[in-house]
């Protein structure tokens, strides 16, 4: 122990200075903060009905006036993701309320929080017929704390793409079929689904159709050519989220459909990478993640620079 030998030292180096330090306890180590696109929870194989508490921790839940209204998703600790058709823009915000960490409505929520409503931003360029732009952003009163049933998904930048038979999941508490509603206990729902272009899609909605439909490119449709699996009414502002790399990206928002998973009449969604430019406008701090999917069926590669990406999402947010 060197201050032992001090009066020794002094002895011999008269001009030698010692000084007092106070020596403060080791904090505990600090766990790393969740990483966006990664539940706790593993996700099945295969297409249960059912999605497993956890399993879609940015799954949130639009409700107005105590009422379930629309799907949203959880982007960072005070920014939730959905549908501009959600959102009466006349009406109070604070109308408004966010589930997070829900999955039955009627049934046992141990990890829901929930949220009042700050600010609703709706795209400017939103049409209500056409559903163009149908994408809003909802500031929550205060930053949610997360935990494993609370995470963030990630974004795609808008240099990704999404080639047509990529997989993806659409969840939400929206109708079971047209007309039918979700029976109690309300458990979230999960469906397997293949993404397919605005083009290709546009070609199914007019076939056998005496109605013109214009899928636009900001847009990308989620189901199958023959139905039976797709989005359903009650979904809408919902995620559409494709594994890549190992974690989950959101693709689209749900937007619309002509029924419920018929034939040649696949989910609608907002198209997330063409907005990333609108979203940085009012989340500067906001990360996207650049990643290259190629081939279909979820067929999906990530660049070793970007393999980081999620990691660091969320650390420089919170630092």
């Amino acid at each position: 122990m060197v201050s032992y030998y001090q009066a020794w030292i002094k002895y011999n180096i008269p001009e030698m200075t010692f000084s007092t330090v106070s020596i403060l306890p080791v904090p505990p180590s600090v766990s790393s903060p969740p990483v966006c696109g990664s539940p706790v929870v593993s996700s099945r194989i295969g297409g249960g009905a059912d999605a497993k508490y956890g399993e879609w921790p940015w799954q949130v839940a639009v409700v107005y006036d105590g009422v379930y209204r629309c799907g949203g998703s959880l982007i960072s600790e005070q920014w939730v993701l959905s549908g501009a058709q959600c959102f009466n823009m006349e009406a109070d915000t604070r109308r408004y309320m966010i589930f997070m960490g829900a999955h039955q409505f009627s049934g046992s929520n141990d990890h829901m929080k929930f949220s009042f409503v700050e600010r609703i931003i709706t795209h400017y360029r939103y049409e209500s017929v056409t559903s163009k732009g149908d994408i809003a952003l909802v500031k929550l009163s205060n930053p949610v704390t997360y935990t494993d049933y609370i995470r963030p998904i990630c974004l795609p930048s808008s240099s990704v793409t999404f080639p047509s038979g990529t997989e993806c999941w659409v969840t939400g508490w929206g109708d079971v079929a047209y007309g039918v509603s979700l029976p109690n206990p309300k458990t979230l729902q999960e469906v397997k689904v293949h993404l397919i272009d605005y083009k290709e899609c546009e070609q199914m909605y007019n076939t056998g159709s005496s109605v013109v439909y214009t899928i636009e490119k900001e847009m990308i449709c989620a189901g199958y050519k023959e139905g039976g699996k797709a989005s359903c009414q009650g979904d809408s502002g919902g995620p559409v989220v494709c594994k890549v790399n190992g974690a989950w990206i959101q693709a689209g928002i749900v937007s619309f459909a002509q029924g419920c998973a018929l034939p040649n009449r696949p989910g609608v969604n907002t198209l997330v990478p063409a907005y990333q430019s609108w979203i940085k406008t009012y989340i500067p701090e906001q990360q996207f993640v650049t990643v290259s999917i190629s081939g279909a069926a979820g067929s999906a590669r990530a660049p070793w620079k970007n393999v980081l990406f999620c990691i660091l999402f969320l650390s420089r947010v919170l630092n």
